[in-house]
């Protein structure tokens, strides 16, 4: 058994036994843990002092809270983050996700998303998760696109957003982060990913729904919430 690439159906699956009544865990706890390891992520490739300004470009959906919980923890990791939140559900879950980061008064913003991004040193990508499907729409159609062209670092929460999550960049989407965080396991798009850091987190997966499902978690170090996985994996 060794480390592999998730299909979306299976992470679907194993998301639903997580968070089943036998895997015990709650969205909350789950989207904690995955932020957490995304802002550990950041931490370890980027140096806050120069690149202290982290744009977090944020979903309507789990994805996107995974991005909130990210930048609340890079606050206290000594950074400035700044949250382009256009499209904000109205859930209980993300309004107080998105209360923690007014408590620490991070700037939140609903538009001009190029001006925004003119003033970040490092932009992470919560917008999509594995789940999405179909055309990247307003008001996430330019940022994504601007996410080819800007000269700036990206760093993916589980897949770049807008991606096919089997089978990686598409005619409309194919711009290329230079960090990937895989959640769980690694989607079967990393594959595709050709950055600089492909980096694993949520320590969250018991042994037993790992090995229901054909995969190794690997060794974290110590108390780490992400180990980084060598780019010539064979997953």
């Amino acid at each position: 058994m060794s480390l592999k690439y998730l299909s979306q159906k299976v992470a679907q699956t194993i998301d639903e036994e997580l968070m089943s009544a036998a895997g015990g865990f709650s969205v909350d706890q789950l989207m904690e843990l995955a932020g957490l390891s995304v802002a550990e992520a950041v931490q370890k490739t980027y140096d806050n002092k120069k690149y202290p300004r982290v744009l977090v470009c944020v979903g309507p959906g789990n994805n996107g809270g995974d991005g909130l919980v990210a930048a609340r923890h890079l606050f206290h990791f000594g950074f400035r983050p700044s949250l382009f939140y256009p499209k904000q559900p109205n859930k209980d879950l993300y309004k107080r996700l998105l209360t923690q980061c007014q408590q620490l008064q991070l700037p939140v913003h609903q538009d001009n998303w190029s001006t925004h991004v003119e003033q970040a040193d490092v932009l992470i990508d919560s917008v999509f998760g594995f789940s999405f499907q179909g055309e990247v729409r307003d008001p996430f159609k330019e940022v994504i696109q601007s996410f080819k062209t800007t000269s700036k670092p990206i760093v993916a929460v589980d897949i770049p957003s807008g991606w096919d999550v089997e089978q990686g960049p598409t005619e409309q989407v194919d711009y290329q982060p230079s960090v990937l965080v895989s959640l769980t396991a690694p989607k079967q798009c990393a594959a595709h990913f050709k950055g600089s850091h492909h980096f694993l987190g949520g320590r969250f997966v018991p042994p037993a729904l790992a090995q229901k499902f054909g995969f190794d978690v690997p060794a974290f170090k110590g108390a780490e919430q992400t180990v980084e996985l060598p780019r010539s994996s064979s997953l």
